[in-house]
């Protein structure tokens, strides 16, 4: 199976940063894509930031020009540089990935898009 473990979260004053990271364990083979999403109390689960195996990144609009997605492919771990915070931003904040993986060395290939992180808490205070 596939493993999202998230790191990075805290408390923060607004107009501070974090970085979240988040690595995927498990055999996996490929990335097809990342993402980041974030649940405020009372609230759905909503994106924040994707991005596919080859870089290509997409933002929620609120969050534009304040963070950035990266990915490291050989580590297998993707990340969220959150400038600018705002109280707004409070939330915890889960990892997603669709991956392409097996269940054990020479398994088949199977691919999972509903792996999940247990989440990490954003606190920005005002």
């Amino acid at each position: 199976q596939v493993r999202l473990v998230e790191s990075g979260g805290g408390l923060v004053q607004a107009g501070g940063s974090l970085r979240l990271s988040c690595q995927a364990s498990g055999i996996i083979y490929s990335i097809n894509a990342m993402g980041w999403y974030r649940q405020a109390p009372g609230k759905q689960r909503d994106l924040v930031a994707t991005i596919t195996g080859d870089g290509i990144t997409n933002y929620v609009d609120s969050v534009k020009g304040r963070f950035t997605i990266s990915l490291d492919n050989a580590r297998h771990t993707v990340y969220l540089q959150m400038n600018s915070l705002k109280p707004e931003d409070t939330a915890v904040y889960y990892c997603n990935a669709d991956v392409v993986y097996s269940s054990f060395v020479g398994g088949s290939r199977r691919r999972s898009t509903d792996s999940w992180g247990q989440g990490t808490q954003v606190t920005v205070s005002s």
